[in-house]
């Protein structure tokens, strides 16, 4: 082979290798994330498209504080999802264009900021105060522990529940019991009368825990009547805090998050 043949066949290969190693480069490696737009800047979607009619702090509407959870209409994310969507009829509420991904960071950031005033607007270990005082909440409920198991465990309370339906549970516990803190009445074949939050039920059998913590376990065979209880036995504490032990309470239930307090 001649030297300049042999200069060519290098520089050929010389040019193979260099797309190679640029096609490696470029390839993806696998078991990372895969590419994809970044998820919408609720802030920045309120700020531009919203607080032009409801403010930057969001109560220039009447009877409505979107910053600290106060809604004339809607208490659900799907709600309130559904209204930036689709607006509300009859309404200076006007539809808006937004993805659902965008309607639904817009909700996410309003619920953000409402229990970021809740946890400052209150004082938290006041609130705790009267979780474990006045209120008697340890009676029912348990933080960490300590308390009683007939109502729904409150230790993660502030990772699963927004500052404003927690409020309004405190307020009005009937009006949004969701199915996992339902209870039910039962009786049995023999007459007996059982009342207690249902853990557990299908075709065969049915558990609960009754009015004194003790798990009941029944064969549904046995049972003559099974009912849910359309009322909430937790009482409600309108006009039974002052506006700011209520926001005291409220802070010390979103700061359960489920770590150590």
């Amino acid at each position: 082979m001649s030297w300049s043949s042999a200069r060519f066949v290098l520089a050929i290969a010389a040019a193979v290798v260099g797309v190679s190693s640029v096609g490696f480069a470029q390839a993806p490696q696998p078991g990372g994330p895969p590419a994809g737009p970044p998820p919408p800047d609720g802030a920045r979607l309120y700020s531009e498209n919203c607080s032009q009619c409801h403010g930057d702090a969001g109560d220039n509407v009447s009877n409505v504080d979107l910053m600290h959870g106060r809604f004339r209409r809607g208490t659900t994310d799907a709600e309130l999802t559904g209204i930036v969507l689709r607006g509300i009829p009859g309404t200076d509420m006007p539809p808006h264009s937004f993805s659902e991904a965008q309607a639904g960071a817009i909700v996410q950031y309003l619920r953000a900021s409402a229990d970021r005033s809740a946890s400052t607007a209150g004082d938290k270990s006041r609130g705790m105060a009267i979780f474990t005082g006045k209120g008697n909440c340890v009676s029912c409920h348990r933080v960490q522990g300590q308390g009683a198991r007939l109502g729904p465990d409150l230790t993660e309370i502030g990772r699963l529940r927004h500052s404003d339906e927690l409020e309004r549970s405190i307020l009005d516990p009937d009006a949004s019991i969701i199915p996992s803190n339902r209870f039910v009445r039962v009786v049995t074949k023999d007459g007996t009368t059982i009342t207690g939050r249902l853990l557990n039920h299908d075709t065969f059998t049915v558990q609960l825990l009754d009015s004194k913590e003790q798990l009941v376990s029944l064969l549904m065979s046995n049972v003559r009547e099974f009912t849910f209880v359309d009322k909430s036995p937790m009482p409600s504490f309108k006009g039974k805090l002052t506006p700011q032990e209520l926001q005291d309470l409220v802070s010390y239930l979103v700061s359960l998050k489920g770590g150590m307090q």
